[in-house]
């Protein structure tokens, strides 16, 4: 969608369907059953205009959480709207538990202040004895801003109220890990919550409707789940992660060499590129297997391999949750692990998961 403030806004095409979910419930049913006898486009208008300002919200909601984060030293790499709202992209992560207080606290507050906008205008409509339609999609648009609002700072990862969680766990005991794995944890408990909530509703009213809330939920409970897992990596270094004293090859071998001589007799996927020991690439065995067969022999492994700029480095003593947000798509999620410019280790995706899932205490040794 372009910029807003200087961050990357993009949509992802789930937002079509809940906009046109909103669209067609308040135009088709809440606004006709509840302000009657307006004729049907101008219903259509309402629930149109209700959703397209919804969205509206979400956006500045998402884009505050980006501005607050910029100007505490943290890199945003993009919004992306979707079904369940919109993300922040941050690169990184507060550095005190005041930064992350603020960054996550700023998107309810500005919910809640659109909220009370919107209700304020509909509240000055009925004062002056209007209430039909326009005082009803103002009143719709101030009670779902403030929903969203108070929904969102519920102390359960990954809303933001599970960021304010973590940051005053943090202040008071001053273990990150432990405050993001507590909220994490919080989070699961609310998406079974409402996942029990929707069925035993499910079960008494026999609305399909009520699914609606399982739906989040589960969305809840798998996002906290993954936030848990990241915060058992924060208690990690690269070092204790890292596969050290990786095999490498030659940076001008040619890729047919490379796959008749190394692929039969190594289990590797990704290979370090080096020049004196200094790292200058990464490849992986599908790059060399694209390369059609009559110019392997006159293709060198670093005519396809990911380039320096585009393979994540780090230091040995570098905590590993640092790491994740530099990883790329072109190394497949793998990093090189560098000390005094020479190569010691290499990070796959592999490492990575099986950190995650080695209990904290083991983790912290």
């Amino acid at each position: 969608m372009g910029r807003i403030a200087g961050v990357k806004v993009g949509v992802n095409w789930s937002v079509l369907l809940i906009f046109a979910l909103i669209a067609s419930t308040l135009a088709g049913a809440r606004f006709p059953a509840t302000y009657p006898g307006n004729p049907e486009w101008a219903y259509a208008a309402a629930g149109v205009g209700a959703a397209l300002v919804f969205f509206t919200g979400l956006l500045a909601h998402e884009v505050s959480h980006a501005i607050v984060a910029r100007r505490n030293g943290i890199a945003v790499e993009g919004i992306t709207l979707w079904l369940f709202g919109g993300v922040a992209q941050l690169r990184g992560e507060a550095a005190k538990p005041g930064a992350e207080l603020r960054i996550a606290g700023v998107g309810p507050l500005v919910s809640l202040i659109i909220g009370l906008f919107f209700g304020g205008i509909a509240a000055l409509l009925r004062v002056t004895g209007e209430s039909g339609l326009p005082y009803g999609t103002f009143l719709w648009l101030g009670a779902i801003n403030v929903a969203l609002a108070v929904f969102n700072i519920l102390p359960a990862a990954p809303l933001d109220g599970g960021r304010l969680l973590r940051a005053a766990l943090w202040k008071r005991r001053g273990d990150r890990v432990w405050a993001a794995i507590v909220s994490a944890r919080s989070g699961r408990v609310l998406g079974l919550i409402l996942i029990a909530l929707s069925v035993a509703l499910f079960i008494r009213t026999r609305a399909f409707g009520q699914l609606w809330l399982a739906l989040i939920g589960w969305f809840l409970f798998g996002a906290a789940a993954a936030e848990e897992r990241q915060a058992r990596l924060g208690a990690l270094r690269v070092d204790a992660v890292m596969s050290a004293n990786p095999e490498t090859v030659a940076a001008d071998l040619s890729v047919g060499e490379f796959i008749n001589r190394y692929v039969p007799s190594h289990h590797h996927w990704a290979f370090p590129l080096t020049v004196d020991e200094r790292p200058v690439g990464l490849v992986t065995l599908e790059q060399a297997r694209q390369v059609p067969l009559e110019h392997r022999d006159s293709t060198t492994l670093r005519d396809v391999a990911c380039p320096p700029s585009e393979v994540a480095l780090a230091a040995p003593h570098e905590p590993l949750n640092q790491l994740l947000p530099r990883l790329s798509q072109c190394a497949n999620g793998s990093a090189l692990v560098v000390a005094d410019q020479r190569l010691v280790g290499i990070v796959t995706p592999t490492d990575i998961a099986r950190a995650a899932q080695a209990p904290l205490a083991a983790a912290r040794r």
